[in-house]
């Protein structure tokens, strides 16, 4: 335990050395990385962030691995959710901590050299593995959060996608107008009735204009889920006119045995504008 205090005081001793002999050799030309930047805000934080890296590290020499790893995991998932991180492609990410490691395994060897007392082969091959295990473990573990902050921002945009390509738009007085552009699937069909159920309340909308002429292709499903789209507003005193229906999407809708019997239909938005103000 005298050596792996000693090996632990030595790499606290050089932390800052190790930042920045390790920010000195960056080589990165890529504008997407984080390791190019020119920005002294943005360098500053990249070798703070590295410099909290070797204060933590050291400590696996003398702590049990599993508490030291609940401790380090807050620093790892920082990196992870940091915005810069986050634009850089992780292949760059994974090589600065291949890097890092190549650092740690010579700084080793120099402890090893300068210590006053003769250190085991056994005690070198244990040192090494740790530095080789704890550097693996960092990096699967920065992935992993990495991938699921990813997932979680990627969600985020898909969510306010599907928000923005199914806006309720409010017309003259309480009417109101949903166009719809592209293909929808079941996934968006669901969202599409949530979003413009809670935005018609919101809006104080009596009259909906729904506009499918900018619609490709719907399945069975989706054809299904937009008459419950147009049950469920009449529900709430909510009136709709549909404009736009290509030819197969009305031949999906009979196919189905979906009535059009109460549904009020015309071939184009202008005219069910007009018609709606007479």
């Amino acid at each position: 335990m005298e050596k792996n205090l000693a090996l632990r005081g030595f790499f606290k001793e050089h932390a800052n050395q190790l930042t920045e002999e390790w920010y000195a050799t960056l080589e990165d030309h890529d504008p997407k990385s984080v390791y190019s930047a020119t920005d002294p805000k943005i360098v500053e934080t990249l070798k703070q962030q590295n410099n909290e890296f070797h204060h933590y590290v050291n400590d696996i020499f003398v702590e049990e691995e599993s508490s030291f790893f609940t401790r380090f995991n807050s620093w790892i998932v920082k990196i992870a959710q940091d915005s810069q991180h986050a634009v850089t492609p992780i292949h760059y990410i994974v090589r600065e901590f291949i890097r890092t490691r190549e650092q740690y395994l010579d700084y080793l060897k120099k402890f090893i050299e300068q210590y006053p007392e003769v250190v085991p082969q056994c005690q070198k091959e244990e040192w090494n593995r740790l530095v080789i295990r704890v550097i693996d473990i960092t990096i699967t573990r920065f992935i992993e959060e990495y991938y699921k902050h990813s997932n979680t921002l990627l969600e985020a945009q898909q969510d306010m996608i599907n928000e923005l390509s199914s806006p309720v738009i409010s017309l003259k007085g309480s009417t109101a107008l949903l166009p719809l552009v592209g293909d929808i699937d079941t996934s968006r069909a669901k969202r599409l009735i949530e979003n413009t159920l809670q935005q018609c309340t919101d809006k104080g909308v009596s009259h909906l204009f729904i506009d499918l002429s900018g619609v490709v292709m719907v399945d069975t499903m989706v054809a299904n889920q937009i008459f419950q789209l147009m049950e469920a507003l009449r529900m709430l005193g909510v009136n709709t006119t549909l404009s736009g229906i290509r030819p197969e999407i009305a031949a999906t809708a009979i196919q189905l045995g979906l009535s059009f019997e109460n549904v009020k239909i015309t071939s184009t938005l202008s005219q069910a504008i007009t018609l709606s103000e007479k």
